[in-house]
């Protein structure tokens, strides 16, 4: 084979494409990674990551100074922004030579610049210095990721209006921030800022925050905002954004009319942009619709050995999906035959304070499709160990079919669910019962017995406290 050519080449290093990249080397394909910017994309560098390091620092400097409630002193603890912005980076970078080593260790190829897939299978990288370099490949996969929305009346000036760019590595704090999203990264902006003092607005254009989760989740996150001091604005749409004054001048659209409110700071959180510009696409032919990449359940496009995964196709725009979607595209290409992504049974996170995580349908969607169900519910109210952590705010809450008590949604808004979601997306898989799960014996006492709980009270048998 000559130096060039490769069997695999992936065009970007996120999510995605470096754990696409990884599995194509453990297969035995000689890969190439092309990536202009940092190894790991911006789950790593400028989302999933960083964005968890600034929550922690946040969630341990709520603890300091509510030290007295846990029985310690702790005298005039402050927010140290530069060195949790420091911390951050450090966590990135980490992170970054994680990746550097995994490729080195799978003699996986970087190829540092700019790429475009051409004719024939061919792929072109062009440097910082504008050089050139041509190589070819049985398989290219396009694995681009996304970039931030700019709105059109509040374009994105890194200073006044800003992005999840600007928002994670701020100078200092500004006084106030309006927040145009509640969607993951608007809500995790908004706890982090408020949680250092930032008077905090956010403005959401459907009827409750984080939309797409249930409707008992929304309203638990939105009442925790509130208590934290943050403002709520739903149903609400931003008609314009004056940055010409000391303060940014935003014109809302509400239920009850059109309001004015001022805010030092704006971010933009309203989505993201597939990044599918200056690759070739249009001139190789391959399909698109709505700005998206069209592909089969392997991730191949209209046109032969090119393929595409994550955030520029019509799937969920989440790390852990481009990772899945990444690993069944090369396994297919190995000829391995795997089984596609069930994308029913993605699990979706936001990680403020209480933390929310979830899977399978939301309750409004079972009303909707007119399946038959059952609801358990659970509060960490009645948790012990939740109460022993200072940690009562939330609940679990489990969907099932009424017809043979099959798992259909698990809802869990609490301390840590993250880390506890991961067990209902199995359960869902193998087709399990909320009686399955009821009869499960879980820790005591934990915050995850709140699960079997939630499933008992399906059945009218919760007992714990």
């Amino acid at each position: 084979m000559a130096e060039n050519t490769f069997d695999v080449i992936v065009i970007g290093a996120g999510p995605g494409g470096y754990v696409a990249a990884i599995r194509a080397a453990q297969l035995g394909l000689k890969t190439a990674v092309a990536e202009r910017n940092e190894l790991g994309g911006i789950c790593l560098n400028w989302g999933c990551i960083p964005t968890k390091a600034l929550l922690k620092s946040a969630q341990a400097l709520h603890y300091a100074q509510h030290g007295a409630e846990f029985g310690f002193a702790a005298e005039s603890v402050t927010a140290d922004l530069g060195q949790m912005v420091t911390r951050s980076r450090n966590v990135s970078a980490q992170m970054n030579a994680g990746i550097a080593y995994l490729f080195k260790k799978n003699n996986i190829t970087v190829l540092k610049g700019s790429a475009e897939v051409l004719a024939g299978k061919r792929v072109s990288v062009e440097g910082e210095d504008g050089t050139k370099e041509y190589y070819k490949a049985d398989h290219i996969i396009l694995a681009t990721g996304a970039r931030p929305v700019s709105l059109p009346f509040a374009p994105v000036d890194g200073n006044r209006i800003i992005s999840y760019y600007q928002a994670l590595v701020p100078d200092s704090l500004p006084a106030s921030l309006a927040i145009i999203g509640s969607g993951a990264i608007g809500s995790e902006f908004a706890f982090f800022y408020r949680s250092l003092g930032v008077d905090v607005t956010i403005i959401e254009f459907q009827d409750r925050v984080l939309p797409l989760e249930d409707d008992d989740v929304s309203a638990q996150v939105s009442r925790s905002f509130r208590k934290m001091g943050i403002k709520v604005m739903v149903s609400s749409q931003v008609k314009a954004v004056d940055t010409s004054g000391e303060l940014c001048r935003l014109t809302v659209e509400t239920r009850k009319g059109e309001e004015t409110l001022e805010a030092e700071k704006v971010l933009s959180a309203v989505g993201v942009r597939p990044n599918t510009e200056f690759l070739g696409l249009e001139e190789l032919g391959v399909q698109m619709e709505r700005g998206k990449v069209v592909v089969d359940k392997y991730y191949r496009t209209n046109v032969e050995g090119v393929y595409a995964i994550g955030d520029i196709i019509p799937t969920p725009a989440l790390a852990h999906v481009a990772s899945a979607e990444g690993i069944c595209c090369v396994e297919a290409i190995a000829g391995l035959n795997p089984e596609p992504v069930d994308y029913g049974n993605i699990p979706a996170c936001t990680y403020i304070s209480p933390e929310v995580a979830s899977v399978g349908m939301t309750e409004r969607k079972v009303k909707e499709l007119g399946i038959p169900y059952k609801v358990g519910k659970f509060p960490f109210t009645a948790s012990g160990k939740a109460t022993a952590a200072g940690e009562r705010d939330g609940f679990i809450k489990i969907i099932s079919r009424e017809d043979n008590d099959e798992i259909l949604g698990a809802h869990f808004c609490g301390a840590n669910v993250s880390e506890m979601i991961g067990g209902m997306v199995v359960a869902r898989r193998l087709k399990a019962r909320a009686a399955d799960v009821m009869h499960s014996v879980f820790p005591h006492p934990s915050m995850s017995e709140a699960i079997m709980e939630a499933a008992a009270a399906i059945h009218g048998e919760a007992i714990h406290i």
